[in-house]
C-alpha cells in the first residue's frame, strides 16, 4: 500500500507503524499525536464505517490540517488527558493507540518557535501557547543545580554542570533572550567535532522541560491500560532513550518503573505481550528522505 506524505510533518516509519495497529474496521482508535495527520489519514483509510478516530494534538498549528470526515473527532488537547477525553465523548474501551512523539518536522521548521537551534528566534518552545513556561524562563530563572539538572537528566548532557554555571554567569550581564543568545554562551564549551549532536541535546533538554514530555508520556500510557480492549495495540515512535526506557518498561513489567512483578508461584506477570520481538528502526532509505527518523524506535505491543 503506498502512503502519503504531508508537506506540515513527514511521518516516521509510517508503514510499519499502521500494521503494528492491526486495525479492525469497526475498532476505536487514537492518534495521540495529529500533527499533519499522516498517520490518522492512514488509520481513517482502514476503517470501516462504524469506526472511529480521535486525533489529539495540543498546538493550534494542527487544528489547519483537520480531517473532514464523519468517523474522525480532533481533540485540541495534551494526550496526558487521553482518559478524561474519552470519558466525555462516552467511549470506555479503545482498540489501538498511536504515538509519533517527539518534535515535528513543523516545529522544527517553523523557526519563530525556537525548537531549532539552526534559527535565530526567541526561546520559545512550547507545544501550546496557552501554557506559561517557555525556555527563556528556564535559562534565565532556573538556579544553576536546576538548570544542571534539566541539562542532565533530559539531554544526557554529561557537562551540565560547566554549562548551567556558563548560564547563570551569562545572564547576571544580559537576558539570555534568542536561540542565538544561547549558543552564544554555550558553544565555546561544546566539543566542536560533536557540534550539532551536543546543541541538539540542549535543545531537547530544554524542550523536554518545558512542555513537561515525560509526565505527559506517562500519564498518556497509564491510560492506554485502562482504555485498550483485550488485544488492543500499542504502537510507540520514541526518539530518545528516555522515552524508549519508559515506553519498552511499560511493555516488559506492565509498569512505568520496570519492576517485574511474580506471582505466588514466581511466574512473571505482564500486561502485555511484544508483538515485535526486536525494536523496528528505519531503514536508510527512510533515513535520507526523512533524516528525522534516524533514532526513531517503534515499539509495538498487544494488551493481553
Amino acid at each position: 500500500m503506498a502512503f502519503k506524505i504531508d508537506s506540515y510533518h513527514v511521518p516516521v516509519l509510517i508503514g510499519e507503524s499502521i500494521e503494528g495497529l492491526d486495525i479492525r474496521p469497526n475498532g476505536i482508535y487514537v492518534d495521540a499525536t495529529f500533527g499533519g495527520g499522516g498517520h490518522s489519514r492512514e488509520i481513517l483509510s482502514r476503517l470501516g464505517k462504524s469506526g472511529h478516530l480521535y486525533g489529539f494534538d495540543q498546538d493550534a498549528d494542527a487544528e489547519e490540517n483537520i480531517i473532514e470526515d464523519e468517523r474522525f473527532t480532533f481533540v485540541r488537547s495534551n494526550f496526558r488527558y487521553l482518559k478524561n477525553w474519552m470519558r466525555f465523548y462516552g467511549v470506555k474501551k479503545i482498540d489501538g493507540l498511536l504515538a509519533d512523539l517527539g518534535v515535528s518536522s513543523h516545529h522544527l521548521d517553523e523557526g519563530a518557535r525556537g525548537f531549532s537551534f539552526r534559527q535565530n528566534s526567541p526561546l520559545d518552545m512550547r507545544m501550546n501557547f496557552s501554557q506559561g513556561k517557555t525556555a527563556r524562563d528556564i535559562v534565565n530563572k532556573y538556579d544553576q543545580d536546576s538548570l544542571s539538572n534539566v541539562l542532565y537528566l533530559y539531554g544526557e548532557i554529561k557537562n551540565s554542570k560547566l554549562l548551567a554555571s556558563a548560564i547563570v554567569k551569562a545572564r547576571e550581564k544580559k537576558e539570555i533572550i534568542t536561540t542565538y543568545d544561547l549558543l552564544e554562551v554555550i558553544d565555546p564549551l561544546l566539543n566542536k567535532e560533536r557540534q550539532k549532536k551536543e546543541l541538539a541535546k540542549v535543545f531537547q533538554a530544554l524542550r523536554i522541560e518545558v512542555n513537561d514530555e515525560m509526565m505527559a508520556l506517562k500519564e498518556l500510557l497509564e491510560a492506554s491500560i485502562e482504555l485498550l480492549n483485550s488485544k488492543g495495540r500499542l504502537v510507540v515512535i520514541t526518539y530518545h532513550s528516555l522515552e524508549d526506557r519508559i515506553v519498552k518498561n511499560l511493555i516488559k513489567t506492565g509498569n512505568l518503573e520496570g519492576k517485574q512483578v511474580e506471582d505466588f508461584f514466581g511466574r512473571k506477570q505482564t500486561l502485555f505481550s511484544m508483538v515485535n520481538s526486536k525494536v523496528i528502526v528505519p531503514n536508510e532509505d527512510e533515513i535520507t528522505r526523512n533524516p528525522r527518523s534516524r533514532s526513531a524506535k517503534l515499539r509495538i505491543a498487544e494488551i493481553k
